[in-house]
């Protein structure tokens, strides 16, 4: 089997089998593209089916002279996929990556927001502009709901179900799932709605995209990110910070108030547990109070 077959034959896997988005299989496969690229570049001549640990190692070898911790066990990872994948259709016995470990990495944490921030990033907004009342509706629902930037640019008028309390939210690898969405939140996107964006002129194709740019387009991910960069340097705010910020913000306070962290999985459309787990960022105040309040001996 050549190798262009075997990422092809991958790649079709992880379209039909796993309803990953295009973007996604273009990463993973970047990975596997970096290890045939290798091999080319060095005239190794062997099979994706027979090539052993000692020349994936040496490829590694290499790439770490070039690559941080991080990006080093992305690729590992990414290989260990593709080769877990012919072992899976009986092409291989072995992964032959199953001995290799990863360099160890420190768990990267965004800053959160506090709520005191938080209120002073949406009470920065000027709301004597039309995309004021839209500025706050994105922040509202970014903290509210913990949506990631893509989500809430793709959020269509026909994903909201205020009537019953949730938005219908489309994730990554185009996954769906409800997100309860807050009457504060629903009362800035109504507000919104009927203010600004009934007197706009819409493009047909965006007629149901919720929000929208002063031409009646769906809004970039980068206007996303200015909208919030502009406001932290109104309020001289000392961190760097992101619409993932709000996500992680949205899922901290959640658990440091009490939140199950299943349902956090949940709203945030995490496929593992883990993912979760890693996202929050709990201090140690947190954790004590929840053995003092939950352990029967205390």
């Amino acid at each position: 089997m050549k190798w262009q077959n075997a990422l092809k034959d991958y790649q079709l896997y992880l379209k039909i089998e796993r309803g990953l988005s295009n973007n996604s299989i273009s990463n993973y496969s970047f990975d596997v593209k970096k290890l045939i690229n290798y091999l080319e570049d060095n005239s190794i001549i062997v099979s994706p089916l027979i090539i052993s640990k000692e020349t994936i190692q040496q490829f590694i070898y290499t790439i770490a002279k070039t690559v941080n911790a991080r990006s080093q066990s992305r690729v590992i990872s990414g290989l260990k996929g593709f080769f877990n994948y012919l072992v899976f259709e009986n092409y291989r016995k072995t992964n032959p990556l199953d001995t290799i470990d990863s360099p160890k990495i420190g768990r990267k944490l965004p800053d959160t927001l506090s709520e005191q921030e938080i209120n002073k990033l949406i009470n920065a907004i000027d709301l004597s502009k039309p995309q004021g009342e839209r500025n706050r509706a994105i922040l509202e629902l970014l903290y509210g709901c913990g949506l990631r930037v893509s989500e809430l640019t793709h959020l269509k008028i026909s994903d909201l179900f205020f009537d019953e309390g949730f938005i219908k939210v489309t994730g990554k690898g185009d996954k769906q799932r409800f997100v309860p969405i807050i009457n504060t939140t629903q009362k800035y996107i109504n507000i919104y709605k009927s203010e600004i964006r009934n007197h706009q002129t819409i493009l047909p194709e965006f007629n149901d995209t919720l929000f929208l740019n002063r031409r009646g387009k769906q809004l970039t991910r980068s206007m996303i990110f200015t909208i919030i960069k502009q406001l932290a340097v109104k309020i001289n705010l000392e961190k760097t910070i992101s619409p993932h910020t709000f996500r992680h913000s949205f899922a901290t306070h959640l658990l440091e108030n009490g939140a199950d962290l299943r349902a956090i999985q949940l709203m945030l459309g995490h496929e593992s547990i883990t993912t979760t787990e890693i996202y929050m960022h709990v201090d140690k105040s947190h954790l004590k109070s929840v053995i003092e309040t939950f352990h029967p001996r205390h």
